[in-house]
């Protein structure tokens, strides 16, 4: 007959495998001890794999870089509860998890490691996704209808072989886009590497794709493979094409149309498999009508084109960036910044970014610099965003919150305060005049024909004549 303990034992471990929670235990050298029916499923490695190996082998957690939860807990000696955190799984997709951790203690009180459980929360960022509009594909994330469109084409877009042309304004997330590309497709075991063809004259950049031969030049000792060679089957962008030269152009083509390449100083030609992402923050079309740009290269590049909108085309998705670089400054620096302010969020809505996305997360980092904790404010912002903050046609704090109820309340306040001036009226919102058009489109708001571009004597008629516009469509309803 089995004595209490061996049953107490027995019912421990199927409790621990009927639940849905993962679960593991850890030694004080950080080896796997134990590991539970829902911790194979969520990480998809068997138990048998996981036993005895670290446990940053088995998870690849964000956590595992800095903040690692399971070893405060082991450190301090107390538990912690729901942090939230990704892990990789065996199948190399990120799965979005919240951790609890606690002391592993004897029956005499000795710590003899650590347990952790886990809950995956996949359906759960699917359904908030979609509850705020929002998309994600590899580290981009949108709710705009814009993007949201090439998210959607992007898979189909991976799976083909053909050469994508990316454009966009400098800042947009180019390279971004062209790694979510290869990260779909059947390269994504294969390299990817990208190089900007603009920062490097075209020896350079010849000898840096194609690579060279023993005495091609002066100080080549030895062979050395270029990028086309070493990525093998994988994926290459070449950024900033347009900034190319003509000499360069044709050999570029003479790839693109033979698979093959010639090293500098070789005489053998290498076959290539590689796939070739172009962008551009030019208007390559442009330039191929102004003689600027080989036709030949334009076409044979320009099999599908992409087009990704400048931030000023996409200001809702401000909020949901800066949301994404907090969370990454967070682990890289181990700070505990909550979120943006009402009044900093009205100051960057408020901005044009030239620079872009990139310029967004510039920002944040700045912030983060004078921020170590709870929300980022205005005082935490640079200086030039400061200097634009008097620009501003309505009260900042009152604008987000408004933006939060409704954006056409927004630029209907803006519109009268600037006598229906659009011109006048987008640059008190801080965003380009074609967004404002496009948004009145959106919101069916119609305009009197009379507005304030004559001066302040005109706005009263202008509102005047608005409303009665208004009331006379109100009626016909």
């Amino acid at each position: 007959m089995r004595d209490s303990g061996e049953i107490a034992k027995k019912a421990n471990e199927i409790i621990l495998e009927s639940i849905s929670e993962g679960v593991f235990t850890v030694d004080h050298n950080w080896r796997i001890m134990t590991f539970n029916r829902a911790a194979e499923e969520i990480t998809g490695t068997p138990r048998a794999d996981a036993i005895g190996r670290y446990c940053w082998e088995v998870f690849r957690s964000n956590m595992c870089e800095g903040a690692c939860a399971l070893k405060r807990t082991m450190k301090e000696g107390k538990s912690f509860v729901s942090s939230s955190t990704y892990i990789i799984n065996s199948r190399q997709q990120r799965v979005p998890i919240t951790v609890s951790t606690s002391p592993l203690k004897d029956q005499q009180g000795e710590i003899l490691g650590g347990v952790e459980t886990f809950r995956d929360h996949s359906l759960v960022e699917e359904l908030r996704r979609e509850l705020s509009g929002s998309f994600t594909v590899g580290d981009m994330v949108s709710r705009s209808k814009a993007m949201k469109k090439i998210f959607n084409i992007l898979p189909q877009v991976a799976e083909s072989d053909s050469t994508v042309l990316l454009e966009g304004d400098t800042g947009t997330g180019k390279e971004l886009m062209a790694s979510a590309l290869h990260n779909l497709s059947w390269r994504k075991e294969e390299p990817f590497v990208a190089i900007n063809c603009g920062a490097l004259p075209d020896t350079l950049l010849e000898s840096e794709l194609f690579g060279y031969k023993a005495g091609a030049f002066t100080n080549a000792y030895k062979d050395k493979p270029g990028l086309f060679q070493a990525a093998g089957k994988g994926t290459i962008l070449l950024d900033e094409i347009g900034d190319t030269s003509a000499a360069f152009q044709v050999r570029l083509l003479r790839v693109l149309e033979e698979r093959e390449f010639q090293p500098l100083g070789g005489v053998e030609k290498i076959k290539t498999d590689i796939r070739i992402i172009a962008a551009t923050n030019r208007d390559l079309g442009t330039m191929v009508e102004k003689g600027e740009f080989r036709r030949d290269l334009f076409y044979r590049i320009n099999i599908i084109r992409l087009h990704l909108p400048a931030l000023r085309e996409r200001m809702e998705d401000i909020p949901l960036l800066c949301d994404r670089f907090i969370k990454k400054m967070n682990t890289i620096r181990g700070r505990a910044v909550s979120q943006v302010g009402k009044e900093a969020m009205a100051l960057l809505l408020g901005h044009d970014y030239p620079g872009n996305i990139r310029e967004l997360e510039n920002i944040i980092e700045h912030a983060f610099i004078l921020c170590h904790e709870g929300e980022i404010g205005v005082a935490h912002l640079p200086a030039y965003l400061l200097r634009h903050k008097s620009e501003l046609g309505v009260d900042a704090s009152a604008m987000v919150t408004g933006m939060r109820a409704t954006e056409e309340e927004i630029i209907l306040e803006a519109l009268r305060q600037h006598g229906y001036n659009r011109l006048a009226a987008a640059k008190a919102l801080g965003i380009h005049k074609s967004t404002l058009f496009r948004k009145l489109k959106k919101y069916q708001i119609t305009l009197p024909e009379v507005d304030g571009r004559s001066g302040p004597q005109s706005f009263q008629h202008a509102d005047d004549v608005y409303a009665k516009q208004q009331l006379d469509t109100g009626q016909k309803q």
